[in-house]
């Protein structure tokens, strides 16, 4: 692949419609060189599931044709390349969610934000790996094996949407979709290099299998915080399947006014976590972005503790239990051993054990609450650990963060807590890189539905500290 290709390949979504609009560039050209790269870098990271590339080239063609017509009327993503997650509904197309079980499965429906993707003329080329039923801040299952981080392929690339990431930051596509149930999105936008965005509840709506679900979005990811907003304004607003969507309209801008009078809250371990000493460092490199901008930048005490992992845990396991547990009889042996342990242990849980969940997001708000009064944002690091090695052992009892006893599976992030605080937009944005090569994240945390503010602060830290023309060497 030459350097005119690979420019393409990291092109964003954003310039890329800029340039189609003034024909100096096709959609054909465009998609044909990140099929390329994905045929050239795929087999070392293991990022796909199906490919769709003769009809994404004819699709790519119609995009040209409606760009070289006066009367053509281009649609807000037409050509754009992206690629859907393998958790996601596509009617008539395989969808596995990572499982044996649902090897040949084709959905009778479309995920609503996918379908809003497609509609907006940005086009599926293929479809991503998923550690299955998107359980895992890693990517492996017994049906596709191991997705590769493209910073360095001996570590994870995160997950559940670690496929997405990775094909992102290796240049397979343009944007990625993705869900974010306890960190599924900023966890593999922190480990690689990426912008991602979890909206507040309500806002994107989510699809029929998880009706009201107020912990899981859907979102996307992306390498610019102005392509992150270019998707979330075509994949946001009520949708007549979700009754939990909101009637409110956030449209987002190209651009934002600078940061004034900015009061940031900052923690680096949400009170409970065990946080890598790189990890930290890179966090305070990117606090001081920040104040470089004017804001006020002030540690916090944040008085949580490590129930709020035992609370999310119970709230995870007692939806996988609801939605999987009938799988177990006939396919325990087939399944990866985890979701099988998790399904276990969440058919166990009472209806008491479930509403005492809710009881605890209250007290977590309690604490919250009066932060974001205070202060604009909150800001911490996205994951403990820039990214675990591919051969982790999320059964261990022994792992440890900088010598800290730290749960093996779920206790690398600092994600999950704003799940159940799923009012507040998150995004995750780079922060550095580790020795191993490895990118880092912070997030950025917005008072509630402040969906605004939150790409307005990201927006600001982006043109202070680019990341874009990093890219990892395959």
């Amino acid at each position: 692949m030459d350097v005119g290709e690979l420019e393409l390949c990291y092109l964003s979504a954003s310039e890329a419609i800029e340039r189609f609009k003034a024909r100096t560039l096709s959609p054909v050209d465009l998609m044909r060189a990140v099929i390329a790269r994905a045929e050239q870098v795929n087999k070392k990271l293991n990022a796909i599931t199906h490919s769709f590339f003769d009809r994404a080239l004819d699709q790519a063609r119609m995009a040209e044709a409606k760009y070289r017509k006066t009367d053509g009327r281009p649609r807000a993503l037409e050509g754009i390349p992206v690629a859907i997650k393998d958790f996601h509904p596509v009617e008539g197309e395989i969808t596995t969610f990572g499982s044996k079980i649902f090897e040949g499965f084709r959905p009778s429906f479309t995920a609503p934000t996918v379908q809003r993707l497609f509609d907006a003329g940005a086009i599926m080329h293929f479809r991503t790996t998923t550690p299955e039923f998107a359980y895992s801040g890693m990517t492996h299952s017994p049906l596709w094996g191991i997705t590769r981080n493209p910073w360095n392929t001996d570590h994870t690339p995160g997950g559940s949407s670690g496929g997405s990431a990775a094909a992102v930051a290796a240049g397979m596509t343009t944007l990625a979709d993705a869900t974010d149930g306890g960190g599924s999105i900023r966890v593999p936008a922190a480990a690689c290099g990426l912008v991602g965005f979890k909206p507040p509840f309500g806002r994107n709506p989510l699809d029929r299998d998880h009706p009201g679900e107020s912990i899981l979005s859907y979102g996307g990811l992306a390498r610019t915080v102005a392509d992150a907003a270019l998707m979330q304004n075509v994949m946001s607003g009520p949708h007549p399947e979700d009754r939990c969507s909101l009637r409110e309209v956030v449209r987002l801008p190209r651009t934002h006014q600078p940061l004034e009078n900015c009061k940031i809250a900052f923690s680096m371990d949400l009170g409970y976590l065990n946080v890598d000493r790189e990890v930290q460092e890179n966090t305070r490199r990117a606090l001081e972005v920040f104040r470089s901008l004017g804001c006020e930048v002030v540690e916090i005490d944040l008085a949580w503790t490590a129930d709020n992992l035992r609370m999310w845990l119970t709230y995870w396991e007692g939806l996988f239990a609801t939605v999987a547990a009938h799988f177990l009889d006939r396919w325990r042996n087939e399944m990866d051993p985890i979701v099988v342990d998790l399904l276990e242990r969440g058919r166990r849980h009472s209806a008491a054990d479930m509403y005492a969940v809710t009881l605890h997001r209250g007290k977590m708000w309690q604490v919250l609450g009066p932060v974001l009064e205070k202060f604009d944002f909150l800001v911490c690091p996205t994951n403990g650990v820039p990214a675990v090695r591919v051969d982790h052992d999320q059964a261990s009892k022994t792992f440890e963060i900088d010598g800290k006893s730290t749960h093996a599976t779920y206790g690398l992030f600092l994600t999950n807590p704003f799940n159940l605080m799923s009012e507040c937009p998150v995004m995750s944005v780079p922060s550095g890189r580790a020795s191993t090569g490895i990118p880092t994240g912070i997030q950025i945390v917005g008072r509630t539905y402040d969906d605004l503010g939150v790409f307005r602060a990201a927006s600001a830290y982006e043109a202070a500290n680019p990341w874009h023309d990093r890219h990892p060497d395959l």
